[in-house]
């Protein structure tokens, strides 16, 4: 579910980081981690880059 192979699934996996109580420090990991792929704190990968590029220009 959390590496998902398609749109649909991806929407699943976020469903239920929606819910989660650690999805911050979930995504957070993974945004210093540069994890490639999966869902992460209601996150894909093209959703990761854009966060870490907006956090680049604000800095």
């Amino acid at each position: 579910m959390f590496f998902p192979e398609d749109e649909e699934e991806a929407a699943i996996a976020k469903a239920v980081c929606d819910h989660c109580d650690v999805r911050i420090a979930c995504l957070e990991h993974a945004l210093a981690s540069r994890e490639k792929q999966g869902v992460w704190g209601g996150a894909t990968e093209r959703e990761r880059r854009r966060i870490i590029r907006q956090r680049r220009r604000t800095a």
